[in-house]
């Protein structure tokens, strides 16, 4: 027991090789026998004759029986179970180990105490498995059991359904094979089994012949074994001892014992050799048998060969010598021919150099780059291995290579002398012919950079020309001295004045403009030619091509010279011709972008000092039209829109737009502040600009005529319609169509402009409700009150501008696109403040002319003399008010204004009647009071347009 903890302890290191070291002792062992040496030495215990194995848990072996076993089984014991221990023994010694538990007061091990046993573990308790009915006595009785592997019952295990059901069926095919290879495996084995005459088997007999042939020496036996060789023959005859022996005396003796060891050595042999002949004799004979048949027959064979022989040259000679001989000379002309035109060949390739700088020399850059790369493939291929042509190949690599740069060089230069010619130049494009040689030869490269080298060159000839305009405008003004002037060149432009930098901005625009043309015929000449080379378009040459015979092929609209013949094949395939072509559609849109930048650049520069916010509507409308007019042409020229200088023109017109608004909001603020209401003469340039409104449905300021130097109007006349108005409202009117104007001129600016129109309604409106109904006027210019005739001025102003809106409305939503047309309805909500605002106009005057009734009929009283004072002060009132709007508001206005004004002055003598007890009852103050009424009524037939409105005033005794 006192070995258990170390036992414990190390048993996992065991289980890996069990001999190693001894579970129990803790013992390292070198090797299995050692091991084994020490189970029986310590671990062993020998009662009787038995054996009794102690290597275990409490000492007793769980494979072994305890009453002991013989001394081999108790070696095959230790050998199987001990030593030589499996994963199944590893596992069982396993669950024997975790029934251990860890030594008492210690801390508990989970890696010890894991798999030890509890009392769940149990199945079935003692006593169920002692009662049993089912088995019988000796079943149970595992008390008087033999310890071993019958302790344990066996216990059947069924048969997986998984596993096929083998027969025999299944192993015919390898005995078939295998048979034979047995059969001939037992003849052998019997052969080698079967005893010689001496008693003694084969394989005894090789070993005895094996132990006698190894007493000669190894160099007897050597593949090599030579006596003509002089360290051979040293080796088998020693005559150095022999020589030794004679010095010494004895060489008689020496010589004797050398003969007789040959002679030894020989009688082996002759021994082993009479052995295989007396074991082969048999078919020794034989075989000599059948080689005296073998010979006779083959003296046969060579006398009818001979025979053989003899005719076929007889027939060689009479039939096939001729006709071979023919043969013969056919395939030698064959040869010469083949010589002959290898020779002819190695002439034209040898003159290939001089043919390409002909070539290059005539810009033929397709034709040289076929010759070479012709000149290779017969050099690789039917050439190969000509030792004078070694160096060829490569030499026409380089000149290959030289062409390549040669292209790119060329075609740079080309390119920028076309592009930096002077603009005065009309021709479309310089050197068209070489251009296209240039192009084809490099599209015969695959080299597809052209386009990028004709993109940086257009870059650099924009830039160029826009600095050198600028320079030559700023060269010939008067007012910029360029001697003494040390700023850039930037601020020189910005010297010029208006004409100047107008005259500089369209000398830039013509410029631009030659210069984006010669790129778009530059665009046209390469679609076509990359065309050609993708064999999409007709060859524009007077010689018949077989792509003419075509007719779903384009014509080359741009190319005005002809094509070779060479440059006619298909080069590229379909993918390299889109990618081509839309790198050509983009280096033109490039262009015209670069060429607005430049411009936009221009134009910043010029507009740094304020320049352009300070332009008049007529200057800035010029410069948006030239602007407009370039972006257009460069629009038809690159077939895509150009929106780097619009967004430029669109940011300036912003700048514009809020300095003219400014200025009219500053002046439409002025007038209103000094505005004193009264009626004002209306010039004839406003009459103009209504009629022109009226005749041509167009918010356009007319052109001056002979009817703008007529004297002024009273009124001013729309249509049917007179409208008596103040001076701020014709200057928000000329001010609108303004506003209108610039929006036909600066499309772009259309919402900047109508916010600030809708802005410019609300201050009017806005100023005009706190000067007139706010009494804001008083203070501003000093009107003593606010009159009947400046509230009738006022709403018939707004009822103008009200007239106008609509029309303002149509002309902005042409001009507004889809996205922004929702901003009309500020319009419609400032049509509806100025509708309100009118209605608030005409409840004043009614409020104005109620407050004065009810305070005369307040003082009302009913009683002689008639008509009363408080009447006759409401008829003057009443007529006062007519004579001041009647030239102001339309007939229809003034008819509902005084029909509300009669209702509610019937109303307050309803209302004041009740208050005195006055009824209809035909007494004197009802008489006095139709008096009184008579007397309203009569006053109402006095003004012009209201003699049928006060008819009836019966009706105030039915108000209560």
């Amino acid at each position: 027991m006192a070995h258990e903890p170390a036992y414990t302890g190390s048993h996992h290191q065991g289980l890996a090789s069990p001999w190693k070291n001894c579970k129990l002792c803790s013992l390292q062992c070198k090797s299995s026998r050692e091991f084994a040496r020490h189970l029986r030495e310590f671990h062993c215990s020998k009662e009787g004759g038995s054996y009794v194995c102690r290597y275990g848990p409490n000492n007793i072996c769980p494979s072994l029986p305890l009453e002991g076993v013989s001394d081999m089984d108790y070696e095959n014991h230790i050998a199987r179970d001990h030593v030589q221990a499996s994963g199944r023994k590893r596992s069982e010694t396993q669950d024997s180990y975790s029934l251990m538990m860890s030594p008492p007061g210690s801390v508990p091990s989970v890696v010890h105490d894991q798999h030890r046993w509890t009392v769940f573990d149990s199945q079935v308790n003692l006593p169920a498995a002692l009662n049993d009915p089912l088995r019988v006595k000796r079943e149970t009785d595992f008390f008087t059991k033999t310890w071993g592997q019958e302790f344990y019952e066996k216990m059947y295990v069924p048969e997986s359904r998984y596993l096929p059901d083998i027969d025999r069926k299944y192993f015919e095919k390898y005995k078939h094979r295998i048979s034979k290879r047995y059969r001939r495996y037992a003849k052998y084995k019997n052969q080698i089994e079967q005893e010689a005459p001496g008693g003694e088997t084969f394989l005894q007999q090789m070993e005895k012949n094996r132990a006698e042939l190894q007493q000669l020496p190894k160099l007897f036996m050597l593949s090599n074994f030579d006596l003509e060789n002089t360290d051979t023959f040293n080796a088998v005859f020693p005559w150095t001892q022999v020589e030794d022996c004679q010095k010494n005396g004895g060489s008689s003796q020496s010589s004797k014992l050398l003969q007789e060891k040959l002679s030894y050595y020989l009688d082996i042999v002759e021994v082993h050799i009479a052995k295989q002949i007396s074991t082969k004799s048999d078919a020794f004979f034989q075989a000599v048998s059948s080689h005296d048949v073998l010979q006779e027959n083959m003296l046969k064979t060579c006398q009818s060969i001979k025979q053989l022989r003899d005719k076929i040259q007889c027939i060689d000679e009479l039939l096939t010598l001729g006709s071979l001989k023919i043969m013969k000379l056919s395939q030698t002309r064959a040869n010469y021919v083949n010589l002959h035109n290898k020779l002819k060949l190695m002439a034209t390739v040898h003159q290939t150099q001089p043919t390409i700088q002909l070539l290059l020399s005539t810009q033929e850059f397709v034709g040289a780059l076929d010759l070479i790369s012709t000149t290779q493939e017969v050099l690789t291929q039917e050439l190969a291995g000509v030792h004078s042509f070694r160096h060829l190949g490569s030499q026409l690599a380089e000149l290959e290579n030289i062409i390549e740069r040669m292209l790119q060089e060329d075609f740079g230069k080309c390119v920028s002398s076309d592009l930096n010619r002077p603009i005065a130049d009309t021709e479309p494009l310089m050197e068209e012919e070489k251009i296209v040689s240039l192009v084809f030869g490099m599209l015969r490269k695959s080299r597809f950079n052209f386009v990028d080298v004709y993109r940086e060159e257009a870059f650099t000839a924009v830039k160029a020309i826009v600095k050198q305009t600028v320079v030559e405008a700023v060269s010939v003004a008067e007012n910029v001295d360029t001697e003494d002037s040390v700023g850039s060149l930037a601020d020189q432009m910005r010297m010029l004045n208006y004409p100047q930098w107008m005259d500089l901005l369209k000398q830039i625009f013509s410029n631009l403009l030659v210069h984006l043309k010669r790129a778009k015929t530059f665009h046209g000449v390469i679609s076509d030619v990359i065309g050609i080379a993708a064999g999409k378009t007709l060859v524009p040459s007077p010689l018949p091509s077989p792509t003419q015979e075509d007719c779903l092929l384009s014509e080359a609209t741009h190319l005005h010279v002809s094509v070779s013949e060479e440059a006619a094949d298909v080069m590229i395939s379909e993918a390299e011709y889109v990618t081509v072509q839309a790198k050509l559609n983009e280096m033109l849109c490039a262009v015209c972008d670069h060429a607005h930048d430049r411009c936009v650049k221009v134009i910043t520069a010029r507009s740094k000092d304020g320049f352009l916010e300070r332009l008049s509507s007529s200057e800035f409308v010029a410069l948006s039209r030239e602007v407009e007019k370039f972006v257009t042409d460069c629009e038809t020229i690159s077939g895509r829109r150009c929106m780097s200088l619009r967004f430029s023109l669109q940011s300036q017109a912003s700048k514009f737009v809020n300095r003219f608004h400014e200025e009219r909001r500053t002046k439409l603020s002025l007038i209103l502040d000094n505005e004193r209401w009264r009626q004002a003469d209306v010039p004839a340039e406003f009459q103009e600009l209504v009629n022109h409104i009226t005749r041509t449905g167009m918010l356009t300021i007319p052109d001056r005529t002979a009817d703008s130097e007529k004297g002024p109007a009273e009124v001013l006349v729309v249509e049917t319609q007179t409208f008596a108005v103040v001076g701020t409202v014709l200057m928000l009117m000329k001010m609108m169509v303004e506003y209108c104007q610039c929006v036909d001129n600066i499309p772009s600016a259309a919402p900047d402009l109508m916010s600030r129109l809708v802005d410019l309604f609300k201050i009017f409106n806005s100023r005009t409700c706190q000067l007139v109904l706010g009494a804001g006027a008083l203070q501003l210019v000093g009107l003593k009150t606010i009159s009947t005739k400046n509230l009738a001025l006022a709403s018939r102003c707004l009822q103008l501008v009200v007239y106008f809106i609509p029309k303002v409305r149509q002309h902005f939503e042409e001009k507004l696109v889809s996205k922004n047309k929702s901003m009309l309805r500020n319009l419609d909500q400032v049509q509806k403040d100025y509708t309100d605002h009118i209605n608030e106009i005409t409840n004043k005057l009614v409020s104005v002319m109620e407050a004065v009734i009810a305070q005369q009929l307040s003082k009302w009283e009913v009683k002689a003399p008639m008509p009363s004072m408080c009447f006759r002060s409401i008829c003057k009132q009443i007529s006062k008010m007519h004579e001041a709007v009647l030239d102001i508001l339309p007939a229809d206005q003034v008819k509902e204004l005084f029909g509300r004004i009669n209702s509610c002055f019937k109303k307050l003598v309803a209302q004041q009647l009740n208050t005195l007890e006055v009824s209809k009852n035909g007494g004197p103050q009802h008489g006095l009071v139709m008096s009184d009424l008579a007397f309203y009524s009569g006053t109402f037939k006095t003004l012009r347009g209201l003699e049928s409105l006060a008819q009836d005033t019966n009706d105030v005794w039915d108000i209560r």
